[in-house]
């Protein structure tokens, strides 16, 4: 079975409830940061790294684009994403 599909069964499975707990939430939370993110910050390092390898050969606003915008928005947004649901997890209200 790939990792993908353990890892989807897993969240399924998880979210499969009849009262959604905050010990559940903090679970649910971890897994994502833990098996999620890992995924996420590898395909978008990888299409980085490509888009960054292009852009000299573009012009324009196109050169721009490859080499500062899409890599700024999507590490950007998976920084954010990741951050904030670390710091839901510190947080006890």
């Amino acid at each position: 079975m790939s990792k993908w599909v353990e890892m989807r069964d897993s969240i399924v499975q998880t979210l499969k409830v009849e009262e959604v707990t905050e010990e559940l939430k903090t679970k649910v939370t971890q897994s994502i940061i833990d098996n999620v993110f890992p995924a996420i910050e590898e395909a978008v390092a990888n299409f980085v790294a490509k888009v960054r390898e292009q852009a000299p050969t573009e012009t324009g606003w196109c050169r721009i684009r490859d080499g500062i915008v899409l890599p700024l928005v999507l590490e950007g947004l998976v920084f954010v994403a990741k951050t904030v649901l670390a710091k839901s997890l510190a947080a006890k209200v």
